[in-house]
Formats: structure tokens, C-alpha cells, sequence
């Protein structure tokens, strides 16, 4: 990543941390400014999520490692990430009409994790996600050996967490990344 695409990248994150200073609270921009100007791999995370739409801000901050947690906070599930079946497995088992790809072999590219359950919980306290959309989470290895996977939604005025085979994908269900530094 050139230095410039570094730049302009830091204060796209700066500008979207100051508009949502209620996602974190008691973090300062100079501690994450600082965290990634250090990580040159955390970075090229972070405009891969950009660039699919993610729109990605700090939602945390571990107090024992220090560690900044950045997820993705677009209202909907990011746009470039979506009509992906859950995993490669699943990929590989469909006959016909394959997606283009899966949302754990895109995640794992862009260096990146799936949401489990309880940070998809989280991420709802901090907002109103995926009103219109919905996002594969990281499944539980029992359910994913029964050919099943998680995603999850808002409706209702409430977080959803539903169940589908691992090979379906559609157009308005992608997925949420998370990425610690």
C-alpha cells in the first residue's frame, strides 16, 4: 500500500471514529492512529474492508492486551461481500449456479474474521445493522458439520440469529468482519 493510499485511508477511518464517538467512548484516535501506522498488514485489512463496502470504525478496545477492535459498521451488510455460500466445502459441493465465492475464503483473504454470535450482539447495541440485509456469522463446528451455518439480521426491532445450509447464498446476505491490532 503506498503512502498515500495509507493516508488517505487513516483519515477516512479518523473522520468515520469522530461521527461515531458512541461506538467508543473511552478510546482516544491517537492510541488507533498510532496501532496502525505500526501495521502495515492490519492496514491492507482495513482498505480491503473499505473497499467492499464495509465502512469499517473501532467498536473496542481489550484492556488486558491494549488490542483495538475494528468491525464493519455499514448499515447493511457490506455490498461487496454479498451471494457468498458459507465456506469453501460448501463451495465446492454446489452442482450448479456456484456463488463467486464464500464468506470465510474472502474473509481469510482479506485477513479478516467472521462475527461469531455474541460480537454480532454487540455490534447491535452499538446501532441498527442489516435491517434490509443479512450476515453469515462464524458457526459453531457441530452445527457446520451438519451442513449448517449462522447469520444474522435486524427486524422488528430486534437482533435475529437463523439457521440455513451452507451452500445458499443470496443477493442481500454477505457478511460482517472483525480485525483486532
Amino acid at each position: 500500500m503506498k503512502k498515500q493510499e495509507q493516508e488517505s485511508l487513516i483519515q477516512t477511518l479518523k473522520t468515520r471514529f469522530e461521527k461515531n464517538l458512541n461506538r467508543h467512548p473511552d478510546i482516544l484516535w491517537a492510541d488507533v492512529q498510532a496501532k496502525l501506522e505500526t501495521n502495515p498488514n492490519a492496514l491492507k485489512s482495513l482498505q480491503a474492508m473499505e473497499a467492499t463496502g464495509g465502512e469499517p470504525d473501532v467498536i473496542g478496545l481489550d484492556p488486558k492486551t491494549g488490542a483495538v477492535t475494528f468491525c464493519d459498521c455499514a448499515k447493511e451488510s457490506p455490498t461487496g461481500r454479498r451471494s457468498l455460500c458459507y465456506d469453501r466445502a460448501a463451495l465446492d459441493a454446489r452442482k450448479e449456479n456456484k456463488p463467486k465465492g464464500s464468506a470465510v475464503e474472502m474473509a481469510e483473504e482479506m485477513g479478516i474474521a467472521l462475527l461469531t454470535e455474541d460480537q454480532y450482539r454487540a455490534l447491535q447495541t452499538l446501532g441498527e445493522f442489516d435491517a434490509k440485509t443479512s450476515s453469515w456469522l462464524a458457526t459453531p463446528p457441530a452445527l457446520r458439520a451438519l451442513d449448517g451455518a449462522i447469520f444474522g439480521d435486524y427486524r422488528y426491532g430486534r437482533v435475529f440469529i437463523y439457521h440455513n445450509g451452507v451452500q445458499s447464498y443470496y443477493a442481500a446476505r454477505g457478511f460482517r468482519g472483525v480485525l483486532s491490532i
